[in-house]
């Protein structure tokens, strides 16, 4: 029987999860106080790699030796300031948790989705030196691995024929560079206004470059669900940890069509911890309105 299993609590603590019993770990953390999704949430930037640190710590123990983990980030800007998170992450990730370092992918989004804004509009109101602020057009992502060897032999042959690369597309969509030009979601994109979504691409396909049919993926920030809903489509197990209460309903309506798949009918397990907080509608009114500021902004230039 394959499996979903959501975890509604912090992913500083995977005690629902043995040892070495995860395949691949996908995932985008939160940015940190970003100022349209989580601002003063963390509270310092300390605190902030604190948290990633101690769910590295969780991931490492969870993970199978020889696997992967994949982190989609970014540095932040805030004011500013601009907070150098991609290094750390590689820095804490390599040197303090013991993991490998194995590939640094930049994922491109078309300019065209970019209009000027109050930071890049800057040196168009004050056009002299030292006025430069551009905007992001990428993300990276980051891959680790855990240390130890797989043994592809002992992989059934049926597996590996059901997990092959379709070598077209590989080829067609240029897999094989380090950077990957990948349409973000639309500001309008129904799940988009619950939370920061990447497009469901990516993790198709980090779980089609790094696991077999039939494994489990987790992803111990699942906001919405899109690793989940992109582990299904590909009939592997997923594991989601996520927070956020108010983010269930989402996720559930998301995965619903995708409980049923080529490899059968999927259990869904919900657990809530009393760890889980309600966020979303902790944001508040002014926050909230410069949310619905800028996609309105965003809508009129899609």
């Amino acid at each position: 029987m394959v499996f979903i299993k959501l975890v509604f609590g912090d992913a500083q603590n995977m005690s629902e999860l043995s040892n070495n019993s995860v395949h691949l770990v996908v995932t985008s953390p939160p940015y940190f106080n970003a100022p349209y999704d989580f601002p003063d949430w963390y509270i310092t930037y300390d605190n902030y790699l604190k948290l990633l640190k101690n769910v590295g710590k969780e991931i490492m123990r969870v993970l199978k030796p020889g696997r992967h983990v994949c982190f989609v980030v970014m540095d932040v800007r805030i004011g500013e300031k601009l907070y150098p998170i991609v290094s750390d992450l590689i820095h804490m990730y390599v040197y303090e948790l013991g993991f490998e370092y194995q590939e640094r992918i930049i994922w491109r989004k078309p300019d065209t989705y970019i209009r000027i804004s109050r930071r890049s509009g800057t040196l168009l109101r004050f056009p002299y030196p030292l006025y430069y602020y551009p905007d992001h057009i990428y993300e990276e992502i980051v891959v680790f691995k855990k240390p130890g060897e797989i043994d592809k032999n002992a992989i059934p042959s049926n597996i590996k024929e059901r997990s092959k690369v379709n070598i077209d597309k590989f080829q067609r969509e240029k897999w094989y560079l380090d950077v990957w030009d990948i349409q973000n979601v639309a500001p309008q994109e129904k799940w988009q206004k619950y939370a920061a979504v990447y497009p469901e691409e990516i993790p198709e396909r980090l779980i089609t470059l790094y696991s077999y049919v039939g494994e489990t993926v987790l992803d111990p920030f699942l906001g919405t669900g899109t690793t989940c809903v992109s582990a299904r489509k590909l009939d592997r197990n997923c594991v989601g940890y996520e927070i956020d209460l108010d983010l269930k309903d989402v996720i559930i309506e998301r995965l619903k069509p995708f409980l049923n798949t080529l490899s059968g009918k999927a259990e869904l397990q919900i657990i809530e911890r009393s760890d889980a907080k309600h966020i979303r509608s902790r944001v508040n009114e002014k926050t909230r309105k410069i949310i619905e500021e800028r996609l309105d902004n965003m809508r009129k230039f899609s």
